[in-house]
């Protein structure tokens, strides 16, 4: 049976399983005896059934009644959207985890683009994170099964296995000729949605918000708490790479900022639509945020982001976001699997729309070209819109940035050394030789840096002259950061990290040029009409 054939045969048995034995066959006899030609759903199972029947009935092997059924749910349900999927049983109870509290696993948030398995982004902290997988990788092999075509489903599959256990993994990235491999042991995942919270040196808090899970409120509370203790002057919330979660805390979360009975967000659907308003009173917060996002943000994160900026309480920073502003509905089915459907866009408070529906076509593997992108991106973003307080904001299919900021990309050099997680195992080395002495404002001396790249050299990194010249300030820092990870935490290091972050280091100099919000955002409006004002 061809590819296409099968996918149009089983789309057609799935609706079956909605039916009876009883409905089959008298339905069956009903259409054989009465042609019909309408399009209602009686004379649709009438055709159905007459195929099914005779499917059954000819075919050359036997074929199974449960697998038919579960590849026809699945092909029905592709039809739709990217979002609309099929759960199993066990893969329900997985998919409903990544909410809770704990899975093993790798780390990584995956999506289908076109064929390709995609990692969307790495979770901080987790083995994909510490081997230097990125966001925009494509998983093309698991352990030496090709999974190009497999459903991220049947992918996550072969990637979870019992902790402690290996799994390599075979990647193909942009820019580079060859796939690379990566072999990471299995851990169980624990997923907190605030990884890092702490002051800067300059005294604004720093959050960075993850995911939006069934605890991210009650996490930002806390983190908070602890921030206005200490003093803060204003406040950084780091959304970049955080592809959402949960819509109701979406909406508590921003809370926190806005008071109670404010608009957050309204779905609007074929069906219905919903308003959804901040319910809990809350300290004001009078200090200035600023909110990072970048083109990994999405959903949840996009209604918050767009919330703070919509009610004036943030200045938003980055790059636009991803444009992921479908609503799924989780329905539980009774064989213990379930579906998750789409059934509403999100618009946020200044009515704008964050669906970017190209983005469907694309993970649908339809091809569109870059004028059509850059088209439907034009339109967007040609559209404006006003905040409580009267400031334009543009577009939708996405959040845009009242401040735009580019990031800084590594380097090939800086790419294989994450790979081959030369930092890591220099790390260890190092440490050992070390008696695990390490200061925590230790310098990266020439002689350590020379021998970082004796070690990396090791390690068939191909090194030279120029190469380490354009990555040695990432090098230095990436080992200062490794070793002090080892002796003094991941939140320790963390720092380290951000202090070669381009986008953070803008946001951190805007608090050190202007003292309020108010003045920020005329400093982003000033910047908007320059851009507008150009020919």
């Amino acid at each position: 049976m061809t590819k296409s054939r099968q996918r149009y045969t089983l789309i057609t048995i799935a609706c079956m399983w909605i039916l009876s034995g009883i409905l089959l066959f008298t339905a069956t006899k009903s259409y054989a005896e009465t042609p019909r030609s309408g399009s209602d759903i009686y004379s649709q199972l009438g055709l159905f059934s007459e195929v099914l029947l005779k499917l059954k009935d000819g075919y050359v092997t036997d074929l199974s009644d449960e697998e038919l059924i579960k590849a026809a749910i699945i092909g029905m349900l592709g039809s739709t959207d990217p979002h609309t999927n099929y759960f199993t049983e066990d893969e329900f109870k997985d998919f409903t985890t990544s909410t809770k509290g704990s899975f093993g696993g790798l780390g990584i948030q995956i999506d289908k683009k076109g064929d390709y398995i995609t990692v969307i982004s790495p979770i901080e902290g987790t083995p994909a994170y510490r081997m230097g997988i990125s966001s925009g990788d494509r998983i093309i092999k698991v352990d030496n099964v090709n999974v190009v075509g497999f459903s991220t489903d049947e992918a996550i599959k072969r990637m979870r296995g019992d902790v402690g256990t290996q799994v390599t993994i075979t990647i193909s990235r942009p820019g580079l000729a060859e796939p690379i491999d990566f072999v990471i042991t299995r851990e169980v995942i624990k997923i907190k949605s605030i990884p890092y919270s702490f002051v800067l040196d300059n005294g604004v808090g720093y959050i960075r918000l993850s995911q939006f899970n069934e605890n991210t409120a009650s996490e930002l509370r806390s983190a908070l708490a602890e921030q206005e203790k200490a003093g803060i002057k204003g406040l950084i919330i780091d959304l970049r790479w955080n592809p959402g979660g949960l819509l109701d805390q979406a909406v508590d979360t921003v809370n926190e900022f806005i008071g109670s009975g404010k608009l957050v967000v309204e779905t609007k659907g074929r069906k219905e639509n919903r308003q959804l308003y901040t319910r809990l009173s809350t300290k004001e917060r009078n200090y200035p945020i600023i909110v990072l996002v970048n083109e990994a943000s999405a959903s949840a994160s996009e209604i918050f982001a767009g919330s703070l900026q919509d009610w004036d309480k943030g200045l938003v920073m980055g790059k636009t976001s991803f444009g992921k502003g479908s609503v799924q509905q989780l329905l539980r089915l009774s064989n213990g699997g379930g579906i998750k459907v789409t059934t509403s866009y999100y618009y946020i408070k200044s009515g704008r729309c964050i669906h970017k529906m190209s983005n469907d076509k694309l993970l649908k593997g339809k091809e569109l070209t870059a004028a059509e992108i850059k088209a439907e991106d034009d339109k967007n973003h040609a559209q404006i819109y006003y905040t409580v307080k009267g400031r334009k904001v543009y577009g939708g299919g996405g959040i845009t940035p009242d401040i735009e900021v580019e990031s800084d990309l590594l380097t090939n050099l800086g790419a294989d050394l994450r790979r081959k997680n030369v930092f890591f195992d220099y790390a260890v080395d190092y440490l050992v030789k070390n008696n695990h002495k390490l200061s925590k404002d230790m310098v990266v001396t020439d002689q350590i840096f020379s021998s970082f790249l004796d070690f990396a050299r090791s390690k068939d990194v191909a090194i030279t002259p120029t190469a380490v010249d354009s990555a040695a300030v990432f090098i230095r820092n990436s080992i200062k950061s490794e070793l002090v990870a080892k002796v003094y935490g991941e939140t320790e290091a963390y720092k380290i990290n951000i202090s070669q972050d381009v986008q953070l280091q803008a946001a951190i100099d805007m608090f050190n040029r202007f003292k309020t919000l108010d003045e920020m955002f005329a400093h982003a409006a000033a910047q908007q009409d320059k851009k507008i004002s150009k020919p």
